[in-house]
């Protein structure tokens, strides 16, 4: 356990695609939709063994933060902090960095996902071990997943041809790639030397500060002109400030620019983005006609069906490939292929203003 590794854990997402149970106020990340802790819980206890609660920061939104504060008291309230403003994760690592840094000099900071699912802890935290190494050297270190299909929603990481997953030493980067289309994602798949982008980034904070003020000079500057975290400026210059900021990912903003990369090809540790309620469903223990649900079922003639209708019996007859979810005031019921436009309701319901379903 390195004394000076510090977890940021982004949760500041609206979970689109899991609407109905999805809102503002309790998005994906802080509902159990694979198992009894919610996602943001379960990230927190994979981190544990690495790095004590008191290193760990969250970002999120002020509709999230007091929940999320609820679910995660061990750590210490100050540091769960809420963006005024969603800027995309560039201004928001670098603010973490901004703060990091300033309360330890030497961080080496972890940036992690709050909605991931990780199916072997054990292997997830020797991949994170080796990326930390790079980042103790001064890389930024971005970890690579090996493609388990040629999945189109994912960017992807090149790595040098001839990479093998599970090396124990970190790889060159050779550029990121956006997401493909089919065609283009099978012969990523094929060449074996392209890997999912995780999402997850090792690095010094003053080596993450350095790229940004030489990529992102707006940003970094707005950011370097706060006041000392903890004081009572902070807030209301964070509130002034942050929304100037770019709003751009880290990826397009230093990734692909900085000359620092590197990246770890991982083995497989189970990892799943659980991008959509399929993703669930695939998650999900199923019965022996492939339906998936949380709650009371009666299935007949019913195959590969997905349903989560808590506290409500659900009979499904004659039908397939379908998602189901029910909750007080709102029931989506969607064919499991077209998981993705799950989102689209969202976009519908802002232009009937029906900020009630949001």
């Amino acid at each position: 356990m390195n004394p000076h590794f510090h977890a940021l854990i982004l949760a500041g997402g609206r979970g689109t695609r899991f609407w109905p149970r999805s809102r503002r106020r309790s998005a994906k990340q802080v509902l159990n939709v694979v198992g009894e802790r919610s996602l943001i819980q379960a990230t927190v206890e994979r981190l544990k063994p690495l790095v004590p609660p008191g290193r760990m920061w969250v970002l999120t939104n002020h509709h999230l933060r007091d929940i999320i504060l609820k679910q995660l008291p061990e750590i210490p309230r100050a540091q769960i902090l809420a963006e005024p403003a969603q800027r995309n994760t560039a201004p928001a690592i670098g603010l973490a960095a901004h703060v990091v840094h300033a309360v330890d000099p030497a961080a080496l900071m972890g940036v992690f996902p709050s909605d991931h699912v990780v199916g072997n802890p054990v292997a997830f935290r020797k991949v994170l071990r080796v990326a930390l190494k790079g980042a103790s050297g001064g890389r930024l270190m971005v970890v690579g997943i090996p493609p388990r299909w040629p999945e189109t929603g994912y960017g992807y990481i090149e790595f040098p041809p001839g990479t093998k997953a599970g090396d124990p030493q970190p790889a060159a980067v050779q550029r990121f790639r956006e997401k493909p289309a089919l065609a283009k994602a099978r012969r990523y798949v094929a060449a074996g030397n392209f890997y999912w982008n995780s999402g997850m980034f090792f690095w010094r904070a003053d080596v993450l500060l350095e790229e940004l003020r030489a990529h992102l000079p707006k940003s970094a500057t707005l950011l370097a002109g706060l006041p000392r975290f903890g004081t009572r400026a902070f807030g209301a210059a964070l509130t002034r400030v942050f929304p100037l900021c770019e709003n751009i990912s880290i990826d397009y903003a230093v990734l692909e620019k900085s000359k620092r990369v590197s990246g770890v090809a991982a083995a497989d540790f189970g990892w799943n983005d659980v991008g959509s309620w399929n993703a669930v469903y695939e998650l999900r223990t199923r019965d022996e006609c492939g339906n998936a649900a949380a709650g009371e079922t009666v299935c007949l003639d019913a195959h590969n069906n997905f349903v989560d209708a808590r506290g409500k019996m659900v009979a499904l007859v004659g039908v397939r490939d379908l998602i189901v979810v029910d909750t007080p005031d709102a029931l989506l019921v969607a064919a499991r292929t077209e998981a993705q436009r799950v989102g689209e309701v969202l976009k519908a319901l802002e232009k009937r203003n029906r900020a009630d379903l949001l």
